[in-house]
């Protein structure tokens, strides 16, 4: 018995996870409203759009169809495989066989599972920061060891070849590469992607890049897949994506990891023994996004371009704020530091956690802070959400701080 009461009862690795602060600001708002609050919700990544009809029909034929009632390969249905790759050629010019594609339970399953096969304990991952909440708690899972690599507003949150040089060591084995990015917006330019690409294969480390935005870029901005742009990179690269945010699907759970053949055989083996098969129904709507136009994407971006020129132009009126044009993704990540430190209803906020609790409470509008990110003194605001909403949320700040 003394000997059970000496031991932990949760183990340190996953003692040391934190719960996602994107989700729990989430989480905190729907329960406000839940009670009866009128609460404006910023903080979730999620598309405020249905899911395109021609997608959720797929699925409902797929549920009466009994070979979608049986287990399927781990790896993913062949034939949504064989669409992905052909998506990936389609969309980003990333030529790919089937073969080298694991469908797996969204995106995040795929971050997981490409650090959990790529790291041994103490191999060091290049993280440029800020970055999405979920990357440096997949490297810590796998045994890996984050390097954060800084990077500001000044600089359009892009980190350079000189700062990854300067951040590389002996133990130095991936590079987590995110182009548009979450939370910032960033997007590099392809003749930057091209640079880094080519360090990589010169120093002999591998590249981990999430393209799960790769369609939602705005004004001259250009998505580029750096294993496209150095085809030297494909035998060290692995590519996350999912059909989460492009067609509106994030409840579905679908995404994917493409990379080289041993890489994606061990990760099929490793998700053989964690998951098995993704949800056929799932699947089959999958199928049904990628295989199809991006018609529907083009209206979603269209309005979410609408959105993001409102949002930063209304939150560089408020005093104090400072908010940088994003180029991709659907979020602004804005400097609050000017409002650090005065006083609003009374109170007075010293970090940008305690700003976003401050406002929560008084304005009931609910956005993450830098915190999460790597970035105290920032915040994110997801503007896919209706656009009632979203001026209306950011009007309620202004008041608040007497902007």
């Amino acid at each position: 018995m003394k000997l059970l009461q000496a031991m932990a009862r949760i183990s340190h690795r996953i003692a040391a996870v934190s719960e996602s602060a994107t989700l729990a600001i989430d989480a905190r708002a729907k329960a406000l409203k839940a009670a009866g609050e009128d609460v404006i919700g910023f903080g979730a990544g999620e598309p405020d759009f249905p899911t395109p009809d021609h997608i959720a029909r797929a699925a409902s034929e797929a549920c009466l169809d009994p070979k979608n009632h049986k287990y399927t390969p781990a790896g993913g249905l062949p034939e949504l495989k064989e669409a992905i790759a052909a998506k990936t050629a389609r969309d980003s010019g990333y030529e790919v066989s089937s073969s080298q594609v694991l469908v797996t339970n969204g995106g995040k399953q795929a971050v997981e599972e490409a650090f959990a096969t790529l790291l041994d304990p103490g191999d060091e991952v290049l993280l440029p920061a800020p970055y999405w909440t979920t990357y440096p708690e997949a490297i810590r899972l796998a045994g890996g060891v984050p390097v954060e690599i800084a990077t500001t507003g000044e600089t359009g949150f892009k980190v350079t070849v000189d700062q990854l040089e300067a951040g590389r060591t002996p133990r130095t084995k991936v590079l987590l590469f995110v182009s548009p990015s979450n939370p910032t917006g960033a997007v590099y330019a392809p003749e930057e992607v091209d640079a880094i690409g080519r360090w990589a294969v010169e120093r002999g480390v591998w590249v981990v890049t999430d393209e799960i935005y790769e369609h939602l870029v705005y004004g001259d901005a250009r998505f580029a897949s750096m294993p496209a742009l150095v085809p030297e990179l494909a035998d060290t690269c692995v590519v996350v994506n999912g059909v989460a945010k492009t067609y509106a699907m994030t409840g579905w759970r679908v995404g994917w990891l493409i990379g080289p053949g041993d890489v994606v055989q061990a990760a099929s083996n490793l998700q053989s023994h964690a998951t098995s098969n993704v949800c056929n129904v799932a699947q089959r709507a999958a199928l049904a996004a990628v295989s199809g136009d991006l018609a529907a994407v083009a209206e979603m971006r269209a309005t979410y371009d609408r959105r993001r020129r409102a949002i930063v132009s209304m939150l560089n009126d408020i005093q104090g704020v400072r908010c940088p044009e994003p180029l991709g993704a659907f979020y602004a990540f804005p400097s609050m530091e000017g409002l650090l430190g005065r006083p609003l209803a009374g109170r007075r906020a010293a970090t940008s956690l305690d700003l976003a609790a401050l406002v929560l409470d008084e304005a009931k509008v609910a956005f993450v802070p830098g915190e999460a990110f790597g970035a105290p003194g920032y915040a994110r605001f997801s503007y896919a959400l209706a656009d009632a909403a979203l001026e209306e949320g950011i009007t309620r700040i202004a008041k608040l701080v007497g902007a």
